[in-house]
């Protein structure tokens, strides 16, 4: 598995992931009394966090993208 992930993008990843993952608990917003909304924040932000770890995004490998520097 080739590394397609760079660091500033990686960043990027984890502070949202953490903020998607953290809001419906911590905001007291309405909108995440639905469980639709308060399962898709968790989700989304728990898979922004995992390619963030891994270095690897499915999407970024389907439409041919890289945020890594060629080395």
């Amino acid at each position: 598995m080739r590394f397609n992930v760079g660091t500033p993008d990686r960043i990027a990843r984890i502070v949202i992931g953490a903020a998607l993952v953290l809001l419906p608990f911590l905001s007291g917003l309405a909108v995440f009394a639905n469980p639709l909304w308060f399962g898709a924040s968790v989700v989304i932000g728990a898979v922004l966090i995992v390619t963030a770890v891994v270095r690897f995004c499915p999407a970024y490998a389907i439409l041919g993208l890289s945020t890594c520097k060629v080395s």
